[in-house]
């Protein structure tokens, strides 16, 4: 290692620190965060002794994370909740108006990442160029959201398994621990391993929800084994089905109900970021990824809820059957109605790799932001710690430790208790995304104000800063009502406070996150004109990557595609 690890953004850099009441730094401009803190880092030699990331990623690793990131057990499974209690148009509406808004949040980041990658990115921008209590806040907030998550995952994961042992011949635990080692050591080795995973995970994922919106179609058209033209019949039954209250109303709090819905099946859409201070030449591969949100976002949610509502209808008994496993899913729901055989088994088996590929995920982010929190000065030091491999090797692991939770879940009384814990991420994706846009705000006040023209940067996100705040407010008012439905029911019992505990909990989280770290470190909103957009970006901008020019047309597509 050398002095310029300390630019690249591994390392703090003399004389600055993390209090809030930000120091110099090399650039001369205050520090407000990325670990730029003398008391733990005085010299090269100290800094030498917990090792740093590697830029392991490859340029179709980040693609492929990217492509399958956002497909998960929400869009094979939990789709078909909304479907049963909005129907079909509600649901397409939906998720198109909520695929906007992601969009416009990942604009928002698509700028920063390519302006800076730093490892943990989020919780990183938000104390550099907000308020180092928010950078607390939101990585904390964003770790026990992907260690809980990562929990919720694992059980799904080995809920699916009982599609094939129904008599449960084998106990859940056996699944579990196997699904856990498998993850674990993905993730503790060497960053490309993880790699290489969702790059296989991500691409059965997308030839399955291709080769599932062929067979809808197909289906739809009346091309299936049993020869019935379903066309739009299912709309007629009832495009827009009422939810809370009756007529206009009760359609309107439906729809509402796909919004949240929406919301939580799009999370991880920002797990591209978290990778860009691991991914080999990210002023080329993230913007890349970033502009491919909104196909990404129209082909797989918004054309595959489309076809889902012409193929199953809203009323079957199937969607809410509550198995948890592939025999609730529409996709299976509508091929079985169609009398196509085999296919169900092989969905549930991609449904089980898209488990474990969420799994192996959340513990790859998760990690990458408690290494992040440590960077910002805000976790003990020791978490800084890498292999030689580059993995932050103590983040892995006590992250992965918080697994160990996923075995409440084989217990009915302790199954309780976990659910208890699962509830705490409901609205946290959500705060993570306010987070994103608001700094984006900041962080765009602060070219301004240093001089930088935006027309000079490599991404250059679209319609700002009105694209960030729409999509802050639209988050913002989907935290807010997210529970809307428990304040329509009267009197409350322990099932209504319970609802009201899911919906609103992670609320005092973030805020009490917050407001320690301000308390307890006096920290200051971070002026646009003192913001730290500078540390690490000169050596950044001196990297050069090798340009590889394919020849054959094979080579040229595989470029296109990754």
């Amino acid at each position: 290692m050398s002095a310029n690890d300390y630019e690249k953004g591994q390392y703090p850099i003399e004389g600055s620190d993390t209090s809030g009441h930000g120091a110099k730094n090399a650039t001369g401009l205050q520090s407000h965060g990325h670990g730029e803190a003398a008391d733990l880092y005085g010299d090269v030699a100290t800094a030498e002794q917990y090792g740093y990331v590697e830029r392991g990623l490859k340029s179709r690793h980040i693609q492929f994370i990217a492509l399958g990131g956002t497909i998960g057990t929400g869009l094979f499974l939990g789709i078909g909740t909304a479907f049963a209690r909005a129907g079909p148009v509600s649901v397409l509406l939906g998720y198109s108006i909520t695929g906007c808004a992601v969009f416009a949040m990942m604009q928002c980041l698509g700028e920063m990442a390519t302006w800076l990658p730093l490892p943990g990115a989020i919780p990183q921008y938000c104390a550099r160029y907000v308020d180092p209590a928010l950078g607390f806040a939101v990585g904390w907030n964003n770790w026990y959201q992907s260690a809980i998550t990562l929990c919720a995952e694992i059980s799904a994961a080995a809920l699916v398994i009982s599609f094939w042992d129904q008599d449960q011949k084998y106990s859940p635990a056996i699944w579990i621990s196997i699904i856990i080692v498998i993850i674990l050591a993905l993730n503790i080795f060497a960053v490309s391993i993880y790699g290489e995973a969702e790059f296989i995970f991500a691409s059965i994922k997308l030839l399955t929800i291709m080769g599932l919106l062929i067979a809808g179609l197909v289906i739809m058209l009346g091309g299936a084994p049993d020869h019935d033209r379903r066309g739009f019949r299912y709309w007629k039954e009832g495009a827009m089905k009422e939810y809370v209250g009756t007529g206009s109303t009760g359609r309107f709090t439906g729809l509402w109900s796909t919004l949240v819905n929406a919301a939580f099946s799009y999370g991880g859409v920002e797990m591209v970021a978290v990778a860009a201070g691991e991914a080999e030449n990210p002023r080329k591969n993230i913007p890349k990824a970033v502009r491919r949100v909104f196909w990404r976002i129209l082909f797989f949610y918004v054309l595959g809820s489309f076809i889902i509502g012409v193929t199953v209808s809203s009323n079957n008994p199937g969607l809410t059957a509550g198995t948890g496993d592939g025999r609730s899913s529409p996709w299976v729901i509508a091929i079985n109605s169609a009398s196509i055989p085999v296919l169900p088994h092989i969905i549930n088996a991609v449904i089980l790799t898209s488990a474990t590929s969420s799994g192996n995920a959340f513990l790859y982010t998760g990690s990458r932001y408690l290494f992040g929190v440590a960077q910002n000065g805000q976790a003990p030091k020791f978490l800084l710690k890498c292999s030689k491999s580059g993995v932050p090797i103590y983040c892995v692991f006590i992250t992965a430790s918080i697994s160990l939770l996923t075995y409440m879940s084989v217990s009915t009384g302790a199954n309780a208790v976990f659910n208890w814990f699962q509830n705490l991420t409901t609205i946290a994706q959500l705060f993570t995304w306010c987070s994103i846009c608001y700094t984006y705000v900041q962080f765009r006040k602060a070219l301004i104000a240093q001089g930088v023209d935006r027309n000079t940067l490599i991404f250059k996100s679209v319609w700002q800063p009105y694209t960030a705040w729409v999509a802050f407010v639209y988050f913002g008012l989907i935290i807010i009502f997210n529970g809307f439905r428990v304040f329509t029911e009267t009197p409350w019992g322990s099932a209504e406070l319970t609802d009201f505990f899911t919906a609103y909990i992670g609320c005092p989280i973030f805020l009490i996150l917050f407001v320690f770290w301000k308390l307890f470190k006096r920290t200051k909103m971070v002026k646009p004109a003192e913001a730290d957009i500078w540390s690490g970006k000169a050596a950044m901008d001196a990297e050069v990557w090798p340009e590889h020019i394919p020849t054959t047309f094979v080579g040229k597509f595989w470029a296109w595609l990754c």
